[in-house]
């Protein structure tokens, strides 16, 4: 374990990354030759990610310590005494706003004022070596967590239809008027006696297609990535939300973070790749490809 000049304490470096800003972020720590430790978040920012590795390498590192960042944000906190106004005027900054990211300066602060911690900086990707292996570490993560956000895991569910009889019906918001001919083509050679169509119910194909469905009396399935995701729908369109779904014969919520709705709908849609034998895929390449590489016999309206 390397230390610094002064006898007994212990270096550690710390790193933060992110993807987007917000998006998915790492953060990391280490110490030459000793412990060290990383992890992520799926919707973040850098900011947030540098405060979590000093957060990290404070409650997990024994003092005296000296925490060496990139980061001014964090290390100018302590050096120029920005904590101290902040408290002063009860978490607000300067203009009077509250301070960013309190949930993670709170504890940070708490842990400087108990001692035994000082504050370095380091400029980023100039050379010094652990700050590299920070970067690394930290940057790995934020990679995981983007193929994750990418390729969300199916939840672990199953499918209250049968779904050898079932069909997925996806793609498109804006559908022209040869696509909608096409995708009534389709689902009037869909057979009601033992066909079942699963729709997410979202406003253009799917919502139509789920109309289409009921009108021959076919069984509907519904999927949704979580609780209400008709809520800021206008209210023609809210209203046959609320009559599909309340027509349809399964009804299936889920339970995925509504706060990143981008995510919520590819789990969603891995998930029903999961749960049926076919697709019907309006205007949407990457979902019929997805759904083609998942073993469903897909068919495409371009």
């Amino acid at each position: 374990m390397n230390s610094d000049k002064n006898v007994g304490t212990t270096s550690v470096y710390t790193d933060g990354a992110c993807s987007g800003n917000p998006g998915p972020g790492g953060w990391a720590w280490a110490v030459d030759g000793g412990p060290s430790g990383s992890g992520g978040d799926p919707d973040t920012t850098n900011q947030r990610m540098e405060l979590r590795a000093a957060l990290e390498a404070v409650l997990n590192v024994q003092r005296p310590l000296i925490v060496v960042s990139d980061s001014t944000y964090v290390v100018n906190c302590f050096k120029d005494k920005w904590y101290e106004g902040w408290i002063k005027r009860g978490w607000k900054n300067s203009s009077k706003k509250p301070v960013a990211n309190r949930d993670l300066w709170e504890p940070l602060i708490e842990e400087h004022l108990k001692g035994g911690v000082e504050w370095q900086w380091v400029k980023g990707h100039s050379g010094d070596r652990m700050n590299d292996v920070v970067d690394q570490m930290a940057v790995e993560e934020t990679t995981k967590l983007k193929e994750l956000v990418a390729n969300p895991p199916p939840p672990d569910l199953d499918a209250p239809w049968p779904t050898a009889t079932a069909i997925v019906v996806g793609g498109t918001k804006d559908l022209d008027a040869d696509q909608t001919e096409s995708l009534q083509q389709a689902i009037e050679r869909l057979d009601p006696a033992t066909d079942i169509v699963v729709s997410g119910l979202r406003r253009g194909t799917e919502l139509l297609a789920a109309e289409l469905c009921l009108d021959r009396r076919i069984q509907l399935g519904v999927v949704i990535p979580f609780a209400d995701p008709a809520a800021r729908w206008p209210d023609t369109d809210r209203e046959r939300f609320d009559l599909a779904f309340a027509r349809s014969t399964w009804q299936l919520d889920l339970k995925a973070n509504p706060g990143q709705p981008g995510t919520a709908i590819k789990t969603r849609d891995s998930w029903l790749a999961t749960a049926a034998i076919g697709a019907i895929v309006v205007g949407d390449d990457q979902l019929a490809e997805r759904f083609d590489d998942a073993g469903l016999s897909v068919i495409r309206i371009d």
